[in-house]
């Protein structure tokens, strides 16, 4: 038998605390706490990757090319690292025998800038650029001995830009003039992403004729993608270079980059603004959106969460030994007046990616 002075303490007890619990407010349910809309709006990624995608081959196709490697050079400036940047392009026109200038690609006919710089890295060449590549690099279903750097190693954190350039039609991409991936395999491929932890944020960008069909079977929770072309619309090339005889760079890859130029990497510019630029006036295509499955407002997203790079910071206010390239040329200047002579004597100067100044 239970002892009574035991049943008494419980009755005791329980009392207590239901006199403690109806004491208490009610909480207000209909009230998210302060702050948590605005959370909702900020990034969460941790690092940044992009997979850069020229398809085509043929010297009369250099102008995507020159395409996929802007590109390129706009996220490496914008600080995404050549280890977490796979380029795939199809033809090498820097080697190509009709090329006049060896071992150079421009986008532009005043060959301001060789975007095939001597630090672009190549992942998939030539024939390597298929179709079955593509997939399996974005499922993570690379075949046994694919090397490191050939791997996209993204992960729940990953904020992920795919650009891709070339011939397209309605719901189709031409790999090579050869086979075609269709808007259902990159719809699958993107979900199978999601399913596998392998994105917390993607931006779909692709350059073609007819390009929003390629986004229109998405489902995949925050995709965010923009098509240089609507359905039964052609995407047109810019300008030739009649010393080569080809076209230099498309219509929409050319204001994109021109609007890239301005960025730089703390940049307050947003995806919101970078969705407008080409317009129909200028692009004669019109860009197609969809953000239908993106759950940030894209105006508040700032650009350099795709084309940019997690810059982790550590703020000190001791000062820091830094080995300098003429050490002795700051022997005896006073703490004081050692911040300035560094500032006017070292500066860092970034090369314009795109002189747009020369089509004015």
């Amino acid at each position: 038998m239970i002892p009574k002075l035991s049943i008494i303490v419980c009755i005791i007890i329980q009392t207590i605390v239901c006199c403690c619990l109806a004491e208490q407010p009610a909480q207000d349910t209909g009230v998210l706490p302060e702050g948590f809309v605005d959370a909702t709006q900020r990034s969460t990624h941790t690092n940044n990757w992009a997979v850069l995608v020229d398809a085509s081959r043929f010297w009369f196709n250099y102008r995507h090319v020159a395409n996929v490697l802007s590109i390129y050079r706009s996220v490496k400036r914008l600080g995404i690292p050549d280890s977490q940047i796979i380029l795939m392009i199809a033809d090498d026109m820097a080697c190509n025998a009709r090329n006049p200038r060896p071992g150079q690609v421009y986008n532009n006919a005043n060959q301001h800038i060789n975007v095939y710089g001597d630090d672009v890295e190549v992942d998939y060449r030539g024939y390597e650029v298929t179709v079955e590549n593509f997939v399996r690099l974005l499922t993570g279903r690379t075949q046994n001995g694919t090397a490191r750097s050939k791997k996209l190693l993204s992960d729940a954190g990953s904020n992920v830009l795919i650009y891709l350039t070339g011939h397209g039609g309605d719901g189709f991409l031409k790999f090579q003039d050869s086979e075609e991936i269709t808007s259902q395999e990159l719809a699958d491929g993107i979900q199978q992403m999601w399913e596998k932890k392998r994105y917390n944020e993607l931006f779909f960008m692709v350059d073609t004729c007819q390009a929003a069909s390629l986004y229109e079977k998405f489902t995949s929770p925050n995709v965010l993608a923009v098509a240089s072309s609507l359905v039964g619309e052609d995407s047109l090339s810019h300008h030739v270079d009649p010393s080569i005889g080809v076209y230099m760079i498309d219509r929409y890859t050319y204001y994109a980059l021109e609007f890239l130029e301005k960025v730089q990497p703390f940049s307050k510019r947003t995806i919101g603004e970078f969705l407008q630029v080409c317009p129909k006036r200028v692009c004669i295509s019109t860009v197609g959106v969809r953000k239908d499955l993106y759950r940030r407002d894209p105006h508040k997203v700032p650009i350099t969460d795709f084309f940019g790079a997690i810059r982790p910071t550590r703020v000190s206010t001791d000062r820091i030994n830094v080995t300098l390239a003429n050490e002795d040329d700051f022997i005896g200047i006073p703490p004081e007046t050692e911040e300035k002579v560094v500032s006017k004597t070292f500066k860092i100067v970034i090369e314009p990616q795109f002189p747009s100044e020369f089509f004015k």
